[in-house]
C-alpha cells in the first residue's frame, strides 16, 4: 500500500473537509433558486475533488497547494461579491486554512491580497466601521497564524536537525547518511564528482575493554573533531555505527580523495588520544561511477576498508 506523507493526508483532510461544509449550501441554494452562489459552491467542490484526485494519483502536493488555496480565495471572493457582507464568515476559515496548505510566506501572500480585494469588494456595501472591524480581526487572525506556522516550522526543522544527529559525536547519523545520498543521486547532482571514505578505528574493543567505555567515549568524540576539522564545509560525515564512520567529500576526483584520505589517517596516527597508547585508522575509499547505485557505491568503499583491515590496518585502499 503506497505511503502517504502527512503534507498530503493534511491536504486530503481538508479537501474532504471543504467538501463536506460546502457541498450541502451547493444542493440548497440551487434548490432555492439561487443560481449564482450555488454555481460558485459547486464549482468550488468539483475543483476540489478533482484536485484531490490529482494528488491521489500523482503525490504532487506542492503545485496542488498553491493552486487550490488560491481556488478557495478566489471562491470566497466570488461569494461575497455575490452575496455581499452576508457571507464574509468564509473569509476567517479560507485565511487560516492557507496556513495549513501552504508555507507561512506564502499563505500570507495570498491571504494579502484577497483582503486588498475584499476590502474593494466591500468598501461600498458595508458601514466604515464594520468593515474597518472586519479587516482588523482579519489582520490579526492573519498574523497569529503567521507566527504558529513560522514557528512550527523552526520547531519541525530543529526535529529533524536533532534526529539526524549522533548523540555522542554530534556528526550526522544513519539516518542523515542515508539522506544524504538519496540527495546526492537526484539527478541534478547526478554527475558531481564525490567520493566516499569508510573509516574504521583500529581494535577499538581493545580500547574499551582495556581503558572503559568512558575513554572510548572520549576517542570517539576527538576522532570526530580532528575529521571535522580537515575536511571541508561541502563534504560531510556521519557515523556509521560503533567506531565505523563514513565521509562523503564533494567535488573530489581519485587523486585528491587519496591524498585527503592519507592525510587523515596521518592525522589519527599523529594524535594523542590515549596516554601511552596509539590510535590509528583504516580507510576505505571509493569514487562514485557512472550509474552505480547508492548501496553499490557504499559497497566497494565498505570492501576497500576490509583490504586495509586485512592487509594490516593503519593504512588506506582505493577502489579503482
Amino acid at each position: 500500500m503506497l505511503k502517504r506523507s502527512k503534507e498530503e493526508t493534511i491536504f486530503l483532510m481538508l479537501g474532504a473537509l471543504s467538501i463536506f461544509s460546502i457541498f450541502p449550501f451547493g444542493v440548497v441554494r440551487l434548490l432555492q433558486g439561487n443560481w449564482a452562489l450555488a454555481a460558485v459552491d459547486l464549482t468550488i467542490v468539483l475543483v476540489i475533488v478533482g484536485v484531490m484526485i490529482f494528488v491521489w494519483m500523482t503525490q504532487k502536493i506542492r503545485i496542488a497547494s498553491i493552486l487550490a488555496t488560491i481556488f478557495y480565495s478566489a471562491g470566497m471572493l466570488a461569494s461575497v461579491y455575490v452575496k455581499g457582507h452576508a457571507l464574509v464568515y468564509w473569509v476567517y476559515p479560507t485565511m487560516i486554512a492557507a496556513f495549513f496548505m501552504l508555507n507561512a510566506s506564502e499563505a500570507l501572500l495570498i491571504n494579502t491580497t484577497s483582503l486588498v480585494l475584499l476590502v474593494v469588494t466591500l468598501f461600498d456595501r458595508m458601514s466604515l466601521l464594520d468593515l474597518s472591524s472586519v479587516v482588523i480581526t482579519l489582520i490579526l487572525i492573519n498574523l497569529f497564524s503567521y507566527i504558529f506556522s513560522y514557528r512550527t516550522n523552526l520547531q519541525h526543522l530543529e526535529l529533524n536537525h536533532q534526529a539526524e544527529l549522533d548523540f555522542l559525536t554530534g556528526v550526522g547519523n544513519r539516518r542523515a547518511f542515508n539522506r544524504k545520498m538519496t540527495e546526492l543521486f537526484r539527478p541534478h547532482n547526478a554527475r558531481i564528482d564525490a567520493c566516499l571514505f569508510v573509516l574504521d578505528l583500529d581494535h577499538f574493543k581493545y580500547v574499551n575493554d582495556q581503558f572503559g567505555h568512558a575513554v572510548g567515549d572520549q576517542v570517539l568524540v576527538r576522532f570526530c573533531e580532528l575529521m571535522r576539522s580537515r575536511i571541508r564545509a561541502i563534504d560531510s560525515m556521519f557515523r556509521f555505527g560503533g567506531e565505523e564512520f563514513v565521509i562523503v567529500a564533494m567535488r573530489t576526483d581519485h587523486e585528491s580523495a587519496k591524498n585527503l584520505a592519507e592525510e587523515l589517517r596521518a592525522l589519527v596516527e599523529g594524535t594523542i588520544f590515549i596516554p601511552n597508547y596509539q590510535v590509528t585508522v583504516s580507510i576505505g575509499v571509493a569514487k562514485r561511477c557512472e550509474a552505480e547505485s547508492g548501496d553499490a557505491w557504499f559497497q566497494r568503499a565498505d570492501a576497500m576498508l576490509y583490504e586495509a583491515k586485512q592487509a594490516g590496518r593503519n593504512q588506506i585502499i582505493m577502489a579503482h
